[in-house]
């Protein structure tokens, strides 16, 4: 191995990648990693079997003979509002919803594996020897945060997330394991960066479900990121209030976070919220045949500068979909991941939440639509439904 191929080296080419940030560390079984087993036996994973990879606790199983971790962070903060700062005003006129801020644009997947490939490639021009390198972009057995810290990319804040001084934690991680014996950012375990979270528990107070039984500690089962995309099934009634206008992920103890009052903005294009003409509907029509998709309008019936967006979707959008338009919408999207039935599911409770205003347009559209549903043949949808005309009968 060339003498260049220092950390000095990978954060230069990692920066020239698109990355913001970059470490690397040996491939150890750091303690945090042996804290694994005792959470899964808690049950806090709930059914997220794969968490269960034993090769999740040990690089070396991960693969053969690896020797080198290197971790890279892309930020994905925009410009936008935080969840905090806006549900009450946008929910009032008409009822929308969250999906979490990373899931706005392109699958990050994608936009991470490509970078970490260019970093590779950059690896491999460079180095005198053959070496053999897998690439993780979210995609495997690697508990990504737990090397990122003692490559010295942050530290593991309260709510469990990676935190970085100047980043915030609203940022991807991608990994790339290797044969290669490189040097380490830091001397030792011992250098890690510091916890600045000091006294601080907004994150912990925030979350509405009250899925951290204590600071670094989080039960997922109680995530409304894991309820909304992960549960297969209905969700919980003890959670459905909790939940409030989250569709997909959530942003609150992030958005709550002080160290992300700062955070830097990307303007990237993979990470801007998308947006879709809406479908037009014959205005001769009946109200009671909702159509699949309504247009935007307000209870006075205006249509001009009509737009369907991920930021702050509507929930009728949503909720109205049908397999084909779900997976039209959400092509090369993360938000796939909820799958069809499951995002139909989550924006019939966030109905249930909304309380439209009785009498209004609004108020009978949602309640024609949420009829239609609680007659579907699923019946984790019929059940949501039924739910939420419930709540705002």
């Amino acid at each position: 191995m060339t003498t260049k191929l220092d950390t000095a080296w990978m954060q230069t080419h990692a920066l020239a990648a698109g990355f913001d940030a970059c470490g690397i560390v040996r491939a150890e079984k750091f303690p945090e990693l042996a804290r694994t087993e005792e959470w899964l036996a808690k049950g806090y994973a709930g059914e997220m079997k794969y968490l269960s990879d034993p090769r999740r606790t040990d690089p070396q199983s991960a693969m053969p003979q690896i020797r080198s971790v290197i971790v890279c962070a892309l930020n994905y903060n925009t410009a936008f509002p935080k969840s905090v700062d806006t549900r009450d005003a946008v929910n009032a006129a008409e009822a929308r919803g969250w999906i979490s801020r990373y899931a706005w644009g392109s699958d990050y997947h994608d936009v991470l594996r490509e970078k970490l490939e260019q970093l590779c490639a950059a690896l491999r021009g460079a180095c005198d020897e053959s070496f053999e390198a897998r690439i993780y972009a979210d995609t495997g057995p690697i508990q990504e945060r737990v090397f990122a810290k003692y490559a010295g990319v942050g530290w593991l804040g309260k709510n469990t997330l990676l935190l970085n001084q100047k980043l915030g934690s609203l940022f991807f991680l991608g990994v790339i394991l290797t044969t290669l014996e490189l040097e380490p950012t830091l001397a030792n375990a011992e250098a890690a960066p510091p916890d600045l979270c000091g006294s601080c528990r907004k994150c912990l107070d925030a979350c509405p479900t009250n899925a951290f039984p204590e600071p670094y500690v989080l039960n997922a089962s109680r995530c409304i990121a894991y309820l909304t995309i992960e549960l297969r099934g209905s969700i919980p009634e003890d959670f459905r209030e909790a939940m409030g206008n989250h569709v997909f992920g959530c942003d609150i103890c992030q958005d709550v976070c002080p160290w992300n009052r700062r955070a830097p903005q990307t303007a990237s294009p993979e990470f801007q919220p998308r947006s879709f003409p809406p479908v037009k509907i014959d205005d001769t029509e009946s109200q009671t045949a909702l159509p699949r998709a309504p247009k935007l309008n307000d209870d006075a019936g205006n249509t001009e500068g009509a737009i369907d967006s991920l930021l702050h979707p509507r929930l009728e959008w949503l909720a109205s979909m049908d397999e084909s338009e779900y997976q039209r919408v959400f092509r090369g999207s993360p938000v796939k991941r909820a799958k069809w039935r499951g995002m139909v599911r989550n924006a019939c409770i966030a109905l249930g939440n909304s309380r439209p205003a009785p009498g209004t347009l609004s108020d009978r559209r949602i309640r024609e639509l949420l009829e239609r549903l609680s007659a579907s043949t699923d019946p984790v949808i019929a059940e949501s439904a039924h739910w939420a005309l419930s709540r705002i009968q």
